[in-house]
């Protein structure tokens, strides 16, 4: 069954029978990862391993504001102080939604997680704009990086995400029917987590950049390390059936 919202609805006992149901996480038992009825929204941020995944990507958005702040400020330095600001707001999106399991939960998740991700978008659409009129104003090539040319992928991944996100969610109909656009949130759910590794990918390729090596000198080490410990807290938190496996 699933309700007027187009959220399943969960049977007493499906998330607890051997360990099997929407409560499994790739790693872990049954419930490892999960929201308790009488717990808030608030605890999804640290929940089974989501502490580990706070600790990687604070670090990460620490690491790229420092290098920023101590560094001869410019229009520019907006841009990697904005991108970094909305992966950091994407990440508190997913850690936010994974946990939850029952409609209520859903229901109010999801509409935070679509607060928290509108938010991203701005702050990611704001930090191109930064970079395009830099680019403009300094006659300067446009997407012939490697970062660069990542970078506008990623971009683009994340508008269709947040435009596909919001259409399934709040106006299903477009897709024809409720069930068939909860028949797409499993490829929403996946795509969003290969969207955030391609956002790391991102920030390693700009430390490569000639304006990282010259002005901000973020080491390559430090954002691969802060990545993969995001991930390491990210990843095993991922509910089985919710990706449909």
């Amino acid at each position: 069954m699933a309700s007027a919202t187009g959220i399943p609805e969960t049977r007493s006992g499906d998330a607890t029978n051997h360990g099997r149901g929407e409560q499994e996480p790739l790693l872990g038992r049954a419930g490892d990862a999960s929201q308790q009825e009488d717990q808030g929204l608030q605890f999804n941020f640290v929940i089974g391993t989501a502490v580990i995944a706070q600790v990687g990507i604070w670090i990460l958005t620490a690491t790229i504001w420092a290098s920023v702040f101590v560094s001869p400020l410019m229009l520019f330095s907006a841009h990697p102080l904005l991108n970094s600001a909305g992966i950091l707001l994407t990440t508190q999106a997913i850690l936010l939604l994974q946990p939850t399991h029952t409609p209520k939960q859903k229901k109010q998740g999801a509409n935070i997680h679509g607060i928290l991700n509108l938010t991203s978008i701005l702050t990611l659409i704001a930090a191109l704009v930064v970079i395009e009129y830099n680019k403009i104003a300094h006659s300067g090539a446009h997407f012939v990086s490697p970062h660069a040319i990542l970078g506008l992928i990623t971009y683009i991944l994340f508008f269709i995400q947040a435009i596909v996100g919001i259409a399934q969610y709040y106006t299903p109909g477009v897709f024809g029917s409720t069930e068939k656009a909860k028949s797409i949130y499993k490829y929403h759910r996946m795509s969003g987590y290969v969207i955030l590794i391609m956002s790391f990918v991102t920030i390693a390729a700009a430390t490569q950049t000639g304006f990282n090596k010259n002005i901000l000198h973020i080491q390559l080490w430090a954002v691969v390390v802060a990545s993969v410990i995001t991930l390491i807290g990210v990843l095993p938190r991922i509910k089985k059936q919710k990706l449909g496996l």
